[in-house]
């Protein structure tokens, strides 16, 4: 299991194109079963001044685009276990309804690695980045808006995977707390000039999910 650990952490650092620099482990019999290891990692980057993506660019006519993922990743997953296995009566070795995916492999799908993706595009192009992790697309797009700018998102612009229309169904979920909660499919938003926009969506994947409208700094979330 150990050797596994750092084998995985080890193609995460050569897909990144970043070092481990240092690690630690610890023997905490009593603590964990035989067999269990606790993991817990951080990454630290430089980046040049004039190279900072902080959003301060960003103006109304902006697009606004959307990477898409297929599952939780980051976050809602006390929400999620609790309809699953509370509501649902779910067992991790159930399979998902309507689907061949079993609930523990649903849960345990592999987090998008960004950074490949993000390294194609010229540092000039992106004006601002937001990965959707907690809180969804509701509070994280704010974060990276100047004060008269609004992000307006048309839900409608992609497929929400089908997971989370399984845990609003049966968790009985108001559909704007499921953008708030969720990631809903998109992982990490890119905002770029209009002239930009298709070869942004080219090179990150990505779709066109909204626009930068003037307003107060806040997600305007179309149904």
């Amino acid at each position: 299991m150990f050797q596994e650990l750092l084998r995985g952490i080890s193609r995460a650092c050569r897909s990144a194109g970043c070092a481990l620099l240092g690690g630690e482990t610890a023997q905490l019999p009593g603590m964990y079963r035989p067999g269990e290891y606790d993991l817990a990692g951080c990454i630290v980057g430089v980046v040049e001044r004039d190279k900072i993506i902080d959003g301060k660019k960003i103006r109304p006519g902006d697009v606004i685009l959307g990477v898409e993922l297929n599952g939780l990743h980051t976050n809602g997953y006390s929400l999620a276990r609790e309809i699953l296995f509370g509501k649902m009566h779910l067992k991790v070795s159930s399979r998902v309804p309507g689907s061949t995916m079993i609930v523990g492999k649903e849960l345990l799908r592999v987090h998008k690695n960004y950074q490949p993706l993000l390294a194609r595009i010229p540092s000039n192009v992106i004006k601002g980045l937001a990965h959707i992790t907690g809180g969804g697309l509701i509070d994280n797009l704010p974060r990276i808006l100047p004060p008269n700018c609004d992000a307006v998102v048309e839900a409608k612009s992609w497929k929400v995977p089908r997971i989370f229309q399984i845990l609003q169904r049966n968790g009985n979920i108001d559909l704007r707390e499921m953008y708030q909660v969720f990631n809903m499919g998109i992982g990490m938003v890119a905002i770029v000039a209009e002239q930009n926009a298709r070869r942004a969506m080219s090179m990150l994947q990505a779709k066109r999910i909204g626009r930068i409208e003037r307003g107060s700094r806040k997600t305007v979330l179309k149904l």
